[in-house]
């Protein structure tokens, strides 16, 4: 089976890998175009095209996929499937309609529910006990083909976004082969969604990651968890920014005002919130390293009674 692979980011990295090592006839990658990255902003090219290079794959990186030029490419390689994951552009019916046997997309969440850009971040914001990985055949709404696998798992409350989205790469590998199997002996099924039930994960910004302190101690620590690493979660503190890495939900309460650093020690630092006690135990200030506080404790102050945001 000729299979054209979309995609762009390190989460897809995983599937493209396991299709290469599954000895499929993988003819051409598609991705987006590099970029500028970091501070002195050179060009940096997507982590599914540094794989493909590495093992001589064609790599195509349309500015816009659905340009009449470009299709016409993508017909002319003639692929029996197209497999795409956080390829990054939505394609049109002319590219999904080219393979025989269809397109078909891997998303991490348990579909109907985080259609969109971010569901691995959102689940853990939203304080959900368990996610998946679904694959589906793609149609032209977003994330709202019939699925034919779902792979799901249990969350503790605890983990990050970086977390889950290492076990998202190695999930959706494995799920990928299945579906690719079941595909290639006919036998992959069609589930449609019940598209009443769909929830929706927008993009990530950076000001998601502001702390409201007058929401409850569960909250907060859920979206510190779900911005980790990116786009962090943060405050102020004497009107520099703190980001907030590592959060504990206390079992005791205060009646201070939301916000209010009640306690500082090796263990972390007390904030109020509006029910339970939130122990903030890692932090990076402007300029520094993130750190534990008891570190940052020994040659800085962090005084009680200060109100954080």
């Amino acid at each position: 089976m000729r299979i054209l692979f979309m995609g762009t980011p390190d989460i897809a990295v995983g599937c493209l890998q396991k299709i290469i090592d599954e000895k499929h006839d993988i003819i051409g990658i598609v991705t987006q175009p590099d970029k500028p990255v970091g501070r002195g902003k050179k060009m940096g090219m997507p982590p599914v095209k540094e794989l493909a290079l590495k093992y001589d794959l064609p790599v195509y990186q349309p500015i816009k996929a659905r340009d009449e030029e470009f299709v016409k490419i993508l017909k002319d390689l003639n692929p029996d499937l197209i497999v795409v994951v956080a390829f990054g552009q939505i394609l049109p019916k002319s590219i999904l309609d080219i393979p025989k046997f269809g397109c078909v997309n891997v998303h991490v969440s348990l579909l109907p529910k985080y259609r969109g850009a971010a569901p691995i971040n959102w689940v853990i914001i939203n304080g959900e006990d368990k996610t998946g990985v679904t694959t589906m055949y793609m149609d032209e709404g977003l994330d709202t083909g019939d699925m034919i696998l779902t792979s799901e798992f249990e969350l503790n409350d605890e983990i990050t976004a970086g977390e889950l989205h290492d076990i998202m790469k190695e999930e959706g590998a494995k799920v990928l082969k299945e579906t690719i199997d079941l595909i290639e002996k006919g036998e992959a099924p069609r589930i449609p969604q019940n598209h009443d039930e769909f929830t929706y994960a927008p993009m990530m910004n950076k000001t998601l990651g502001q702390i409201d302190f007058s929401k409850s101690a569960k909250e907060i620590h859920n979206l510190v968890r779900g911005v980790n690493p990116w786009p962090s979660a943060y405050t102020t503190y004497k009107g520099q920014t703190m980001k907030i890495w590592k959060t504990k939900v206390l079992s005791e309460s205060s009646d201070k005002a939301p916000g209010t650093i009640l306690k500082v020690d090796k263990e972390g630092i007390r904030v109020s919130t509006k029910d339970n006690v939130i122990l903030i135990s890692e932090i990076q200030m402007p300029g520094k390293k993130r750190v534990l506080v008891e570190e940052y404790i020994k040659g800085n102050s962090i005084e009680t009674n200060e109100i954080l945001g």
